[in-house]
């Protein structure tokens, strides 16, 4: 994914602070619920600097959750050497486990199958990656691969996320990583 870096580094707190304040009105009610005002009071800056850096509440949700994207794309490729087929890196069981904190943020803004504002940004930059690693493996198939990988990933996590797969993080690690074994192997 490609966020925007301010270069100024008072943008930067700026929008740090304001991605904390989301953080924490999320912990107490779901996103439809927060008004930009008590978001800005929270953040201790002005709605006009809010609309400076972000279009709407969406799009500062998303870029504050867009840690687990990066989190989820590092995690899915912290094994070095041969996969375990069966086993998921410790990372990715890591990763679903840190989940829990913003699991209500994560389902508003990740729809079942995968689809939504952060699904469209997880689906982009895993698809980004998997393509780069498998066309630096000289694998033909590489474009459709990496949108497999992409798409499957993105679609689990949103239906664990929403409770339609029963797994806890060890198990749904395991079984998604089974998967994105299965798809590299085929050709």
């Amino acid at each position: 994914m490609t966020r925007p870096v301010p270069r100024d580094p008072r943008a930067a707190r700026t929008r740090a602070r304001l991605r904390e304040a989301l953080l924490a009105e999320c912990a107490q009610r779901p996103l439809a619920e927060v008004g930009v005002a008590a978001l800005v009071r929270r953040a201790g800056v002005g709605r006009a600097t809010f609309y400076v850096h972000y279009a709407d509440l969406e799009a500062l949700a998303v870029d504050a959750c867009a840690d687990v994207v990066r989190e989820a794309v590092e995690a899915l490729h912290s094994w070095t050497g041969r996969p375990d087929p069966v086993h998921a890196p410790p990372a990715l069981g890591e990763f679903f486990a840190s989940l829990a904190p913003h699991a209500g943020l994560y389902r508003e803004l990740l729809a079942p199958g995968g689809g939504g504002p952060l699904g469209r940004v997880l689906h982009q930059d895993l698809r980004a990656y998997s393509l780069r690693e498998r066309e630096r493996a000289g694998a033909a198939d590489a474009p459709l691969v990496a949108s497999a990988v992409a798409a499957t990933f993105a679609g689990v996590l949103a239906d664990w996320l929403h409770g339609l797969l029963e797994a806890d993080t060890a198990q749904i690690a395991d079984e998604v990583w089974q998967l994105l074994v299965a798809l590299h192997a085929s050709r």
